[in-house]
């Protein structure tokens, strides 16, 4: 798109999509006065013989129940998003929504079968954790996963132990580690993938 001199690129597609998604949902339960939320965009202990409650696994990661729950989130996402969505390719960014959304929508179903759950705070803090890998070099640990685990892990505990309050903290340490696992996984398979090129490159060579 261009707007006179000044070219906008959609730099980020998945998670673009993913704001438009949950800035839809929001609107939706807006106009249905909180129904959509409940029927579409949360997970709770319904009913295995209702397919919705299936569905609810991987989309209660679009609903939020007010205008600062979403800015707070979509902020986040907007800003490490795109950054790993770059070095690591829209498949495998949708793959980690995807597996965080049905994780942390199932610790929820089972463990607290009294509680309504919606909200990308499991995206976000996914995110956060595995954007902490991306200068992850083979043999060596970045300090700044160290520390981002360290205050991470611990303010979540803190204010689970200390706070009471409406926000999930299980679901943002579940995000977190989700993220952290997945961010790995991806990190070891993009080097391998580069040290092989680089062996073609070298047997090319010689």
């Amino acid at each position: 798109m261009q707007i006179g001199k000044i070219k906008i690129s959609f730099n980020s597609p998945m998670i673009l999509a993913f704001f438009a998604l949950s800035l839809i949902a929001y609107i939706l339960s807006i106009i249905t006065n909180g129904w959509t939320n409940i029927a579409f965009f949360s997970v709770y202990h319904s009913s295995l013989l209702d397919p919705l409650t299936y569905v609810r696994f991987f989309t209660h990661t679009l609903g939020h129940a007010s205008w600062e729950h979403f800015c707070g989130n979509m902020m986040m996402i907007l800003v490490v998003g795109p950054m790993l969505e770059e070095k690591y390719g829209s498949k495998n960014i949708l793959l980690v929504i995807l597996v965080t959304a049905v994780v942390t929508g199932l610790v929820n179903y089972i463990f607290f079968p009294n509680v309504m759950l919606l909200g990308a705070s499991g995206v976000v803090f996914a995110l956060i954790l595995m954007s902490a890998y991306v200068n992850l070099k083979n043999g060596e640990i970045p300090i700044t996963l160290i520390l981002v685990t360290l205050f991470y892990i611990g303010g979540q505990i803190y204010d689970g132990i200390v706070l009471n309050d409406n926000v999930s903290q299980l679901t943002h340490i579940v995000g977190g580690i989700t993220g952290g696992g997945l961010g790995y996984v991806l990190n070891i398979k993009k080097l391998k993938a580069e040290k092989q090129k680089e062996s073609i490159v070298q047997s090319n060579v010689s």
